[in-house]
């Protein structure tokens, strides 16, 4: 979340409200699930880590409207998160299936299938979502993005399957 609110904050400052309304608008539907303080959170973390500066404007008959702008080092740092090519961090689930495979705390079968079908139903909100997202909008191509990643976790699952029946 941090590169992210850092990212939009390097076209121009803003303040939290803004932000927030930014950030709904680029990723479509799944932007709902975006919590308010869970910008103003990031935004205060960037802000001890010297990430942004904050200016106080003041506003009539309102309390003063923080804006917050990108730093030097805000700025270093998005340049190498956009650099960076690594692609995501192993899932907890990936994790948790080899120890619980590993230690015998519960047959990676059962795993497999209860995370097959929470992966169908998030599959099945997010194609509920595409239909409601205009052709080539940011939020359809993201929303593809999500349905391509959950095919291949699928996939994988299947992969899983057949290893764990193999051994069983």
């Amino acid at each position: 979340m941090q590169d992210v609110v850092l990212a939009l904050l390097a076209k121009e400052p803003s303040h939290g409200y803004e932000l927030r309304a930014r950030l709904q608008d680029a990723l479509g539907p799944m932007g709902d699930a975006l919590n308010a303080g869970q910008v103003y959170v990031t935004l205060s973390r960037l802000e001890k880590s010297g990430l942004v500066s904050v200016e106080h404007v003041g506003q009539a008959h309102r309390p003063d409207r923080k804006v917050y702008a990108l730093t030097a080092e805000g700025g270093r740092r998005v340049d190498a998160w956009l650099a960076d090519l690594t692609w995501g961090k192993p899932s907890e689930f990936h994790l948790k299936l080899v120890a619980a495979a590993a230690a015998r705390l519960a047959d990676p079968l059962d795993l497999v299938e209860a995370q097959r079908r929470e992966l169908l139903r998030r599959l099945a909100d997010v194609q509920r979502a595409v239909l409601n997202e205009p052709h080539g909008s940011a939020a359809a191509l993201l929303l593809e993005g999500v349905t391509l990643r959950l095919e291949a976790d699928l996939r994988w699952l299947d992969a899983c399957a057949r290893h764990w029946d193999r051994k069983g």
